[in-house]
């Protein structure tokens, strides 16, 4: 029986990990962004990827607690996209889920693949700034 709880706990957690995912990036507004000096940040995911749910998760507390973090997202647009989106991925050169791309202006900045380390991507946040 526990067993069965375990297993039915981490498929739990796959699909729960799946549905907080969706592509929000956008060329117009990704340029737009660009144009306008900002810090742009890209994560790339695919569905049940646990280790990309956890890289958003750490984006969007960063984005949440910017100011306890001395982190201003107020210069700094976020976008996600599924890394099966080729269009996409091509226009970035991604080939891995978990990528992790930061532009300052039009100048990429950082590129990490599979980093889900909090403080590793607070600082390259804090760095681009």
């Amino acid at each position: 029986m526990k067993k069965v709880l375990i297993f039915i706990f981490f498929l739990f957690s796959f699909s729960v990990n799946a549905m907080d995912k969706e592509t929000t990036f956008n060329k117009k507004l990704f340029d737009k962004a660009q144009s306008e000096g900002k810090v742009v940040v890209i994560s790339s995911w695919i569905k049940y990827c646990t280790s990309c749910a956890g890289q958003m998760k750490i984006l969007q507390n960063a984005k949440n607690q910017g100011a306890l973090l001395d982190i201003k997202f107020d210069n700094i647009e976020y976008f996600s996209f599924d890394v099966t989106k080729k269009d996409i991925s091509n226009f970035f050169d991604v080939q891995y889920q978990t990528t992790l791309i930061i532009f300052k202006g039009n100048k990429e900045v950082y590129r990490s693949i599979g980093e889900t380390t909090e403080d590793l991507i607070y600082e390259a946040l804090k760095a681009s700034i």
